[in-house]
């Protein structure tokens, strides 16, 4: 299958040249790989003129395409018209070999497969389960022989009955689902979700729809959206043989307060796609969900190093509550 690469990036040329030297030693070499570049300077573009990579195709966009949305639907309007698969991986990964090998075959193994995405081992938290050992299932999360212990949120969640009744990469009709992701067992699980650090889509469907106009920006979320989008057209998988490294690069992050607010705001937009007319008890289980996670920001105030900064994404994320009551988006984007 002819697939092409699409690389969305800002102000992370070492990141991004770190990425494309573990392309270069793939098993399994995309057709094309394109560059989509928002940088406000021309540190990614030197980067080219020092180091050579095959089909690599570079282009620097203007005020008009910059952001991730955008930058996406411009990459989706360069691809080849013989590609059959696109894929997109954050600029901050790192691959390792055998990656396109495992999305490739991913694809070939179902014509109803529309989407795939691969497991971030760098902070892998799952764990073999020990014999005669008993699990809290309101501290651990318990999956096909191994455990993954539960951050503070989702053990309140727990505690509360407002946990997710869903597996990883599901999302319920309150949203709020799951992020545990996957052990490596080899299998591929079906999901609702992609994340954009690693996910690929048939040409097909990139035919039929493109990234929400409502995410322009820095576009927290946006891969959900689309991920959801797509499931009218088949269905999306994970295959835990698709291994990468995320390393979260900080450059190119939106400040806090920012960050805060578009957690809830497009938090509730994504929700709001899954699930457009939820009950009355879907209704009150976000909004439960959502103070909780607020109030427990707050609380981190006490125990991070960063104080300030947590305190600003505490605030943004009220100041995004507050605005759903007299300001909602508009789902028509």
């Amino acid at each position: 299958m002819k697939f092409s690469l699409i690389i969305c990036t800002y102000m992370r040329s070492k990141p991004l040249l770190n990425l494309l030297q573990s392309v270069k030693n793939q098993e399994l070499y995309p057709d094309e790989i394109l560059i989509i570049d928002g940088s406000r300077n021309t540190e990614t573009e030197i980067i080219f003129e020092k180091n050579q990579f095959q089909g690599l195709k570079y282009f620097l966009v203007s005020d008009e395409d910059r952001g991730l949305t955008k930058q996406r639907n411009f990459g989706i309007s360069k691809v080849a018209a013989s590609s059959e698969i696109v894929c997109y991986l954050d600029d901050d990964t790192v691959l390792e070999p055998d990656y396109f090998r495992e999305i490739i075959k991913s694809f070939q193994s179902d014509n109803n497969i529309v989407g795939v995405g691969g497991v971030d081992i760098k902070d892998f938290k799952w764990k073999l389960q020990q014999p005669n050992v008993s699990y809290n299932s309101k501290k651990y999360y318990l999956f096909e022989g191994y455990f993954y212990k539960e951050g503070i949120r989702n053990v309140a969640r727990n505690y509360l009955g407002l946990g997710s009744n869903l597996g990883s990469g599901k999302m319920p009709d309150y949203s709020h689902g799951r992020t545990s992701g996957f052990p490596m067992t080899g299998k591929t699980y079906e999901v609702d979700l992609l994340i954009g650090m690693s996910m690929a889509f048939r040409k097909s469907v990139l035919n039929k729809i493109k990234f929400s106009k409502f995410f322009e920006g820095y576009g927290l979320y946006e891969d959900a959206d689309f991920s959801l989008r797509a499931l009218q057209y088949g269905k999306n998988v994970i295959n835990t043989k698709a291994k990468l490294l995320h390393f979260h690069a900080e450059s190119g992050r939106p400040n806090q307060y920012k960050y805060g607010r578009m957690v809830v705001r497009n938090g509730w937009y994504v929700w709001c796609i899954k699930n457009p007319n939820p009950k009355l008890k879907d209704r009150l289980k976000w909004n439960t969900i959502t103070l909780l996670l607020i109030l427990i920001r707050y609380s981190n105030v006490l125990t991070d190093k960063n104080k300030k900064s947590t305190f600003t994404e505490a605030i943004g994320r009220t100041i995004g509550w507050c605005s759903l009551l007299i300001d909602k988006p508009s789902l028509n984007e």
